[in-house]
């Protein structure tokens, strides 16, 4: 309890993140432009992620109850590892405080595709943290291997791909070390004949197109109703054309360069797999050099690639359903299991019972399929977001998020929405689990 006259840890950590928001806002033209020159994020999306990002800093106040009194996994002056993805420039910053705010010293790996971000982000760091926020200049692997040879290292996150860090289950089992994974979404974004067509379309052209399609949970997989199909594709055609297409450095452009040469060459053999199926591209389709340009597939089946793998780009697969059984079967059967989007009535509301999974991350006796992190049923993206990674738990299924940890000398595999702050520390009476 707060004693008048004297700052509790959770206060003096909590003035560090206030500290931290006011650099951050006197950087925001800097960060915009290093987002730019890194990853080729617009202007635009860069400028609304910082003002995200600092609301949630301020969220660390709602979050009190929550957080205060926990310390941190590992005990008083242990690390937590953490690897971020390229994808994001001032969100990552809610990533790094929620594991500062238990009272974890963080180690921080940037992607290489961020190293002026990482720069920045470790000038403005500096005088606030010292050196209990550090941050690496070695490669992702070395970086890894040392976090599990360290002893003082109790915990390693991860944002990243599955198929780069499945591989390392056998590693964590013997050093006996906790991995919270973050990973990839390939998430199903389905409307009813019912559905408020208007909110649909508008989540649907925003969620998929704002950062040029490069976020995990933008939608992939867009189910429709066959008895609005036409019309639909029709009025989202028509929304698709009027996106600005151009440099990130423009504020008017809305869709600029992918950032990964792997994603495009990726998203050019799915459209060229589409086609050669019998699938057909309704709108764009044109790929300049990272440019492309956005792209809307029309009677796409689920065993396409574009509908198998995580399309990263503004690149949107759609499909027909005729019934709730089919489109609930459908949506399941994937490796990914992040967020699912429902439009609709009663029909949307018992498809969203069906495919939701728990409030919070459980032990699960293998990876769990056909279950998603987060379903948000007649809410926007932006809506069903907020708060995230500070008082609202995030994370998915199947291969899109998992933790692994030894407890009591037994291995385990955790999947659900978490927290990275709480599944990083124990509470004032050594309870690992969600309060």
């Amino acid at each position: 309890m707060r004693r008048e006259g004297l700052l509790t840890p959770y206060d003096e950590r909590y003035r560090k993140i206030l500290d931290l928001g006011e650099s951050i806002q006197a950087h925001r033209e800097e960060f915009i432009q290093r987002a730019v020159k890194d990853i080729q994020f617009t202007c635009r999306d860069t400028a609304q992620e910082v003002d995200t990002s600092l609301n949630r800093l301020k969220m660390y106040a709602e979050a009190r109850p929550l957080l205060e009194g926990r310390r941190p996994l590992g005990g008083e002056g242990s690390t937590v590892a953490l690897m971020l993805s390229y994808n994001g420039s001032a969100w990552l910053n809610t990533a790094i405080t929620s594991l500062y705010m238990v009272g974890n010293r963080v180690a921080v790996k940037f992607s290489s595709k961020g190293s002026s971000l990482s720069r920045l982000t470790e000038s403005i760091y500096r005088p606030i943290f010292g050196d209990t926020v550090r941050f690496s200049r070695e490669g992702g692997k070395k970086f890894l291997e040392e976090a599990l040879k360290d002893p003082t290292v109790s915990a390693v996150v991860v944002f990243g791909s599955d198929v780069n860090f499945l591989a390392y289950e056998s590693a964590f089992r013997e050093a006996g070390k906790k991995m919270v994974f973050e990973g990839a979404g390939q998430d199903p974004f389905i409307v009813f004949p019912d559905a408020d067509l208007d909110l649909a379309l508008s989540d649907l052209v925003t969620a998929k197109f704002m950062y040029s399609g490069q976020t995990c949970t933008a939608p992939k997989r867009i189910f429709i109703h066959r008895s609005l199909y036409e019309e639909f594709l029709e009025r989202f055609v028509e929304r698709a054309a009027k996106l600005v297409v151009g440099s990130p450095e423009d504020p008017r452009t809305e869709i600029s360069p992918v950032a990964s040469r792997l994603a495009v060459a990726r998203i050019r053999e799915q459209l060229k797999e589409a086609v050669a199926m019998g699938a057909k591209v309704v709108y764009g389709g044109k790929i300049e050099g990272n440019l492309i340009h956005p792209t809307v597939v029309r009677d796409a089946t689920d065993v396409m690639s574009g509908m198998r793998e995580e399309v990263f780009g503004p690149v949107a697969f759609t499909t027909s359903f005729d019934t709730k059984e089919e489109v609930v079967r459908r949506a399941k059967d994937h490796k990914y299991g992040l967020r699912a989007a429902l439009f609709g009535g009663k029909e949307a509301e018992e498809t969203a019972g069906e495919l939701a999974g728990e409030s919070y991350c459980h032990p699960v006796p293998t990876y769990t399929f056909g279950k998603f992190g987060t379903v948000a049923l007649n809410r926007t993206r932006t809506d069903s977001w907020k708060g995230a990674f500070v008082v609202k738990a995030v994370g998915g299924y199947g291969y899109s998020g998992w933790i692994w940890e030894t407890v009591d000398g037994e291995f385990r595999i955790k999947q659900g929405p978490k927290l990275l702050s709480i599944e990083t520390s124990v509470s004032g009476t050594g309870n690992r689990s969600h309060p």
